[in-house]
Parts: structure tokens; sequence; C-alpha cells
């Protein structure tokens, strides 16, 4: 793909073309160098078309209704006159690395909306619930004019601090019972949580939703405030009803306004970016030390020792690190560089 059709691809997706928008997540999900490289140009193309959406993450332990809950929320959104935008991440099948639940059979009304645009991406074996790609998959939805966009995670109890770090709110559905099914994720997945939902509040459980509520508003009292602006909020709903879901956007809605006018929203979106950075760094890094010529040739002895036991994990890290800037720096002298 050349500069022009880069450059046509990001006009149709600005203009809100749902089949160019699943063409370039597809481009910046692929590892091939020469997508890589097409994918960060269309990515500086589209920059300055986004940062205008409301980004909310949400999870939850398998079960407790996060696609039904999507759904139907999706579907009161767009009724209420915006675009919706669904990132699921599905945990990946360990023989194909494809997603295995299929989010989007499980959304049917909202994936016949035009306003929405539901992306299913397999997990793969990115920590966090989120999918390799899941940032600059956002950064297209909003070059598209989503006004919001949600990402589900995994939920299957691994650290979601990932999700909480690329997104504005943190949203955390539970099932009724007192926090029973939390016992199998990180006590720190409450504490990044800036509205917890009580889902299932019907029929014989409507009683033990409320107590529920209650237990967990008495309890955010005693952990730390994320956000000067915003104390978290602990609400019931039901999806089976269509209960309590309009007062989510609500809810949503007002927590946006309250970072907006306190500047914390900027401030956040400024960490976020720099975080963003960072990890791409240090990942594009990674992928170079595997690559280089010398690392390549010492690694399978390096590897061998490390899993006979002759040579610790931290030892052998300090290896490679080292065996990498001595080669840099016969480069450098043998090319007559005087860098430092």
């Amino acid at each position: 793909m050349d500069s022009t059709q880069i450059r046509a691809m990001a006009d149709d997706i600005r203009s809100g073309n749902r089949r160019a928008l699943a063409r370039a997540i597809t481009l910046v999900e692929s590892t091939r160098q020469d997508h890589r490289e097409q994918a960060s140009a269309l990515l500086e193309m589209i920059t300055p078309d986004t940062g205008n959406s409301i980004r909310l993450g949400i999870t939850g332990v398998p079960g407790v209704g996060k696609s039904s809950f999507i759904e139907v929320f999706g579907n009161h959104v767009i009724d209420q006159g915006s675009r919706v935008a669904v990132l699921a991440i599905d945990p990946s099948s360990s023989i194909s690395g494809g997603s295995i639940l299929g989010d989007k059979t499980r959304m049917e009304n909202l994936t016949r909306r035009r306003e929405a645009f539901i992306r299913p991406s397999p997990a793969g074996t990115t920590l966090g619930g989120v999918a390799r790609r899941t940032r600059e998959t956002l950064l297209l939805c909003e070059a598209a004019g989503y006004d919001l966009i949600i990402v589900e995670t995994v939920g299957v109890g691994q650290s979601e601090t990932m999700v909480s770090e690329m997104t504005d709110m943190f949203l955390l559905l539970l099932l009724p019972g007192g926090g029973d099914e939390l016992q199998g994720m990180k006590r720190g997945i409450t504490e990044l949580a800036d509205l917890l939902l009580v889902n299932k509040a019907d029929g014989d459980a409507k009683k033990i939703a409320q107590n529920t509520v209650l237990d967990y508003r008495s309890a955010t009292h005693y952990l730390p405030r994320k956000h000067k602006s915003w104390a978290p909020r602990v609400e019931a709903c039901s999806t089976a009803e269509d209960r309590g879901i309009l007062e989510v956007w609500e809810i949503v809605q007002e927590f946006a306004a309250a970072l907006k006018d306190s500047g914390e929203w900027e401030q956040r979106r400024a960490r976020q970016a720099l975080d963003w950075m960072w990890r791409e760094t240090a990942e594009s890094l990674l992928v170079d030390l595997k690559r280089h010529p010398a690392i390549a040739e010492a690694l399978p002895q390096i590897q061998a020792a490390v899993q006979r036991g002759d040579k610790s994990p931290t030892v052998a890290a300090l290896d490679i690190v080292k065996l990498y800037r001595q080669y840099n720096s016969t480069a450098d002298h043998s090319n007559g560089s005087t860098d430092l």
C-alpha cells in the first residue's frame, strides 16, 4: 500500500466508512514489518482527528453479563443521538490464537445499528485483558467519529490495570451476592473502578443485589480516591428488565463533565499518552533486541543454560544486555563514531 492509498484510507475512516475502519484495524493488528510501517503512517495522518470520544472500559467475571449489558447500554446511547464503538476482547484459542467467544454473535441487535461498530479481537498473549493493538484501534474509532468507545476486557482474573490506563472511565460489573465472585480477582480491580454496577438485579436476586450495593458503597468509602473530582459510584441494574441502564449513560456523562471541569481529564489523557509511548518503545526495543545478530547467535546457548538451571534468569538477562552493548560499542568504533 503506497502513501496515496493510505491517505485515501484515512479519508474513508474520517467519513465514517465502517469497511475502511475494519480494514485499518486489520492493518494495525498485523505483525508484518511492512504493515507496521503502513499502520504508523496511517496513525500519523488520523491523530489530529482523535481525542473527542469518551473511552469506557468494562470488565467483570464471566457470567456477569458484560455482552448483554453492552448491547442494551449501547442501544440506549445510540437512541440518545451518539455513535458507539465496541472493542470486545475475547479469550484466545491456544491452538489457533483466534477469538473463542464471539461477542459479535451475542450483540445481534446492536450489530444491526448503523451507528454502532463492533470489533472482536483475540487477547492472544497480552496481559491486562486487552489485545495487543487495542490503543491503535481506539484511535481509529475516534477518527471515524464514534462518541463512545467501549473496551470490553476478558475479565478472567488477569490484572486489568492496562485497560484502566487506556480509558477515561472504568466500569466494573458485579453479580449479586456480596462480592464472592471477586475472590479470584485482585482486590485492586475494585480500587480501579469509577463505577461499580451490580447486574442481574431482578427476580429473586433483586433484594440480594440491593444488599450488595449497600455493601460495596460502604466498602468504597475506605478505598483511596482515584480522582479528586469523582468518588466511585455503586448502583444496581438489570439487563433483562432494561432497568437502570439509561441512568448509567447519565453517570458516564457526569463523570466526564466532572473531570473536564477539574482539569483531570486532560492531565489523565496526557499521562496515558506518555505511558503508551514508553510501552511501545520497550516493546519495539525488545523486538529489535531479539533480531540483533549477536543476540540471535548467542541466545540458544543462553536459553539452554537457563532451562538447565546453570544460569539464573537475572544473570542471563544481564548477559544479553551486556552483549548487545558490546556489539553496538564495537560497531560505533569501527564506523569512526564518537557519539556517546
